[in-house]
């Protein structure tokens, strides 16, 4: 039996007992969902339960963009992990390594020395990265969209442009602020942007110094369409619908440079931008990579469609379990594809995963994850959005837009938080749009360090200047 690396949090682990750890790696859909499951299948002398995460928290990835844009209180957003998973232990600490030869991993904690933590059977659930290019000045400028701090940033950032616009006198620098650029035209980069301009709108007119007409908004995709998860007609209808509210698409066409704000594509359009949000696809967990588990060519784990983990030649990786973004997951319905990295799939298969992994424990037979997509619904903003359900049903519109909101607030973990989100969405209603930039929230020491510096002498060049005219 592997011994604990840890030191014990409480007298029931610290007790020496040979109760098998399940380790899970990860706190989103997967992670948190799995380890609810083995909690509520396990008891607790059969194993303990160990989640390891950067953050105490669940981020629920489909409402991001409804955080960003003030639609839903962004601490709503994110479930606590200790509050939504009882009888599991959270250690909070970034995974740097899996070594499943000696069934180890390494954990590196915000404060203090990194430490290792052991096994008995692991579910690697780390999720995905942005995947970024090396395009010049994009690593300085550009902000993601994959966390809630992010989500934070990008509405208090655009509000405060719009503030700024304000009160400038120079119709370059207003332009300048007033240009907002998004990359990237899946589903994160279209509901996004969508949601920004609703909020950016509703912001503009409190400002009468500004015109609805001074916001632009551009959308750079590589492809030739935006929302591939959509069939096409749907999808062109959503093109439609935002070309028609004054959102700038360049299809086709590649972020080459935006270097100092200036924005220059590959089909040679340039333009200053104070604001560039990257959402141009994510990659596997670079963890995986510091790992002994197989992966595929893209890098993402190998797993069979039970969620185990498995070689190239297919066989049994013993005690390594995956699922979610960082796993090459088989679609049972669609031969030599892969299930997409979206919540509809990651909640079920933490599910099932669990449900495998006690059947292993137990010397069950394991089942394979099978779900047909029940559909796909997207925002586009305050009442408007683009639903397929079943693949016959074809919704647009408010309707759209409602079943897009209840279905995620349905998935949304815990009900403390689908009151709140719901309870949120009818004071908007109610009492409208709140479009207040808290811009001091990125550095909430700087009044106070201002404070501390002392005032500047008195200028006396100008006092014996005075005194000489008077003298004169």
């Amino acid at each position: 039996m592997p011994q604990n690396d840890l030191t014990p949090v409480s007298p029931a682990q610290s007790s020496g007992s040979s109760v098998p750890r399940i380790l899970v790696l990860g706190g989103g859909s997967v992670g948190l969902y799995a380890a609810r499951r083995l909690r509520k299948r396990l008891g607790r002398g059969e194993a303990r339960i160990t989640i390891v995460d950067t953050n105490p928290y669940l981020t629920y990835a489909p409402f991001l963009p409804e955080a960003a844009a003030g639609s839903i209180e962004s601490r709503y957003v994110v479930a606590p992990l200790r509050k939504a998973l009882p009888g599991v232990e959270v250690v909070e600490g970034k995974v740097t390594s899996i070594s499943h030869a000696d069934k180890s991993v390494t954990v590196e904690p915000e404060e203090g020395e990194p430490f290792r933590l052991t096994y008995d059977q692991v579910v690697v659930a780390l999720g995905s990265v942005a995947r970024l290019l090396p395009i010049p000045g994009l690593a300085e400028q550009g902000i993601g969209l994959k966390t809630v701090e992010e989500a934070i940033a990008v509405r208090n950032h655009v509000l405060n442009r719009i503030d700024v616009a304000s009160s400038a006198q120079d119709d370059t620098l207003k332009a300048r602020l007033l240009t907002f650029t998004f990359i990237g035209g899946g589903f994160a980069g279209i509901e996004a942007i969508a949601e920004v301009e609703d909020m950016a709108r509703a912001a503009v007119k409190k400002h009468p110094t500004l015109q609805q007409s001074d916001l632009r908004f551009v959308m750079i995709e590589g492809t030739g369409r935006i929302l591939p998860e959509l069939s096409e007609p749907m999808a062109l209808y959503a093109l439609e619908q935002l070309k028609d509210r004054g959102i700038e698409f360049h299809l086709s066409t590649f972020l080459s440079s935006c270097e100092d704000g200036h924005v220059v594509t590959s089909t040679g359009v340039e333009f200053d931008s104070d604001t560039i949000v990257w959402t141009a696809g994510i990659k596997s967990n670079p963890v995986v990579g510091q790992s002994d588990l197989p992966l595929d060519k893209l890098g993402r784990l190998q797993v069979l469609a039970t969620l185990q983990v498995a070689d190239d030649e297919g066989s049994i990786v013993e005690g390594a379990w995956g699922a979610g973004d960082v796993a090459a997951v088989p679609d049972v319905y669609n031969p030599g594809k892969f299930c997409p990295p979206n919540a509809q799939h990651a909640i079920r298969e933490g599910v099932q995963l669990a449900e495998n992994l006690v059947a292993t424990l137990r010397g069950e037979p394991t089942k394979e994850y099978a779900h047909k997509n029940v559909g796909t619904v997207a925002s586009l903003g305050l009442y408007k959005g683009v639903a397929e359900l079943f693949g016959k049903f074809k919704l647009r519109g408010p309707l759209a837009w409602a079943m897009h909101r209840g279905y995620h607030v349905m998935a949304m973990p815990t009900w403390n938080r689908k009151l709140h989100i719901f309870n949120g969405w009818v004071g908007q209603f109610v009492y409208g749009r709140e479009t207040v930039a808290l811009g001091a929230i990125e550095d909430p020491r700087a009044s106070f360090r201002a404070a501390a510096v002392p005032p500047k002498p008195k200028d006396e060049p100008l006092k014996q200047e005075a005194t000489s005219a008077a003298a004169e």
